[in-house]
Formats: C-alpha cells, sequence, structure tokens
C-alpha cells in the first residue's frame, strides 16, 4: 500500500504539501495541487484517518456501546445519535456489546486508538467503571449509573417516578392482584423502577408479588408463564419494559387471558411498537429522542462541558392505551 511519501515523491512535492492537499490545512499552489491530486487518483491512495485526526486534534467520530441492538430501545436509541451526529459532520462507531464485558472493553480501547471525540455508553456491565476509569476520552453514559466521576455526565430518565406510576395507575384501574416483573437488579433502570412499585406497596399496606426477568421477549415468554403459575389470581401485571410486556401479552393470548378484562398490562419505555401493536399497550413513556439527542450533543460540545459526573435525569409520563382501562370504562 503506498503512503504519504511516496506520493510526495511522485508528484515532486514534500510529504507536508501532501498533508496540506488532503486536510486543506493550508494554501497550495494549483500546481502542486494538481499534481498531488493526479498521483492520488492514479495510486488509490487512501489518506489515512487516524493520522488525519490526529493532525486535526479531531477524529469527527462518536463511539457508541450498547448492550443489545435487539432491543428496539436501543435501536431508537442509535438511529437517533446517528442522525445528529451525521448532521454535524460526525461519525458513528456502532458496538453491539451483548452484555460482554471483553467485548466493551475491546471497543474502549479501538476508539481510543482512533482518537474518538467520545464514547457514549449503556453497559449491564457493573465492572466496566473500573474500566471507563483509565479512559482518556470523554465517556457519557445513557440509561445507566456508576460511581465513577471520570464520566462526563449521566443521561437517564426518572425511573423511580416510573415504577410509582404504573403501580399507582394499575390501583386505579381497579386491580387487586397486581404482580410486578422486575429487571435484573443490577441495572439502575430496573432497580429504579422497582423501588418505585416497592414504595406504593409500603404506603398502601399491599404485600409485594413479583417475579425476575432480563429485558428479553424470550425471557418475558418464560417468566410470564411461571408468572401465571405462582399468581393464577393476577388481575394486574407490571412488565419491567416494553419488550417483556409484549411477550407477556403473547402467553396471555395464548391461554385465552383476556386483556384487560381479566387482566391488566403495562409496560415501560414506549418504544415504537407499543402503540402499533394490537391492543396498543399502555406503558410508562421515556423521552427516547431527547435522551439520546442530549447524549450526542455532550460529546459534541464536550470542551463547553464542565461537569464530571453530571446526572441529567428526564420526567417520564403515563401513556394510556388499550391494555389497561379504569373502572366503569
Amino acid at each position: 500500500m503506498i503512503n504519504i511519501r511516496e506520493v510526495a515523491k511522485l508528484a515532486g512535492v514534500s510529504p507536508a504539501t501532501v498533508s496540506r492537499v488532503i486536510n486543506g490545512t493550508a494554501k497550495v499552489s494549483a500546481e502542486k495541487r494538481a499534481r498531488v491530486l493526479e498521483v492520488i487518483s492514479a495510486t488509490e491512495f487512501v489518506p489515512n484517518e487516524v493520522a488525519r485526526s490526529l493532525f486535526r486534534k479531531s477524529a469527527k467520530l462518536i463511539g457508541l456501546i450498547i448492550p443489545s441492538i435487539k432491543n428496539p430501545y436501543f435501536t431508537q436509541v442509535a438511529s437517533v445519535i446517528e442522525h445528529l451526529a451525521t448532521d454535524n459532520g460526525y461519525r458513528v462507531f456502532l458496538c453491539d456489546a451483548r452484555d460482554d464485558l471483553e467485548k466493551e472493553q475491546a471497543a474502549i480501547q479501538t476508539l481510543v486508538s482512533m482518537n474518538a471525540d467520545g464514547i457514549i455508553i449503556a453497559s449491564t456491565n457493573e465492572r466496566i467503571e473500573d474500566y471507563l476509569s483509565m479512559c482518556q476520552i470523554p465517556v457519557v453514559a445513557v440509561d445507566t449509573m456508576f460511581s465513577n466521576k471520570n464520566v462526563a455526565a449521566y443521561v437517564y430518565s426518572d425511573y423511580y417516578t416510573g415504577g410509582r406510576m404504573a403501580m399507582e395507575h394499575l390501583l386505579e384501574c381497579g386491580c387487586k392482584n397486581i404482580v410486578c416483573i422486575k429487571g435484573p437488579q443490577h441495572l439502575y433502570s430496573a432497580k429504579g423502577r422497582y423501588q418505585g412499585y416497592q414504595d406504593v406497596c409500603r404506603e398502601r399496606g399491599i404485600q409485594e408479588q413479583t417475579v425476575s426477568c432480563d429485558y428479553d421477549f424470550e425471557a418475558g415468554i418464560a417468566m410470564t408463564e411461571e408468572l401465571l403459575r405462582l399468581y393464577p389470581d393476577v388481575d394486574g401485571i407490571i412488565a419491567c419494559n416494553d419488550v417483556v410486556a409484549l411477550s407477556t401479552y403473547k402467553v396471555l393470548h395464548r391461554q385465552n387471558i383476556s386483556v384487560p378484562d381479566q387482566v391488566q398490562l403495562i409496560g415501560f419505555d414506549d418504544i415504537m411498537w407499543s402503540n402499533l401493536f394490537t391492543p396498543a399497550l399502555t406503558t410508562i413513556s421515556q423521552p427516547i429522542q431527547e435522551i439520546a439527542t442530549k447524549a450526542a450533543e455532550l460529546i459534541i460540545d464536550i470542551e463547553k462541558y464542565e461537569g464530571k459526573g453530571a446526572e441529567i435525569v428526564y420526567p417520564v409520563q403515563l401513556v394510556v392505551r388499550e391494555t389497561t382501562k379504569k373502572k366503569g370504562n
């Protein structure tokens, strides 16, 4: 593969002149510019992006590390970040980590070596925190929380209030035997949602009824079947996210249990599928567009942002659709 020195030799100019032509960092005579471009075209020379980014002190590159591209919530987050980045002249390096700590570490190492402008990470691995403490480029965490103050900012929604909203809504709908499908409790998002449910139970003198489930469709199928065995009189279900809520509905429908007449159902996230599904899913809506936009803006404008470990929390709201109904409706 031809390098910049060989391009310079063939064009009869210095390597510095070739660099100026490639990066547009200084004026070069039309005659020299034409010679350089002719050699680049003839040799199909491809400038080294890493070298070019080091010269500019910016690769115009944002790393995005997510736990699963199969989760529609993260698909929507990635879409928003990619569009905003492109509009601002940035590229996005996407890593679908699949909850694998080693994949996350390798992605961070690659992004640092590429001189990326920053990393947006949504990790399910607590141990990634130690690795981030050594990261040499800015990091914004989405949908998670670490004790690490090396993270520039944490961007997430008010999970606790959402958990309260879900429980209070089912109670207002007249449900007497509510079961909470709680997400993995090592995750900040799942813990907050469950704590909101717990506190409403404690304040109302209600006995908790729970099962545990990953944020996954197949896991939701298996856990809903178990839930119906453990709590045959259930009349209200709080799912840990919309994906699990949709799998819960599938099992209820398969067993001829009417929603919302026999069992009322509420999810969390307000992914696009929630409103496309029939019956449309009642859910706690996170402002996905705003969360993803803020995360990308923080990386793009990181030098203006002085906070370390700051928390940017967005409110949630109850979106009532067809899987719940209040008394008398």
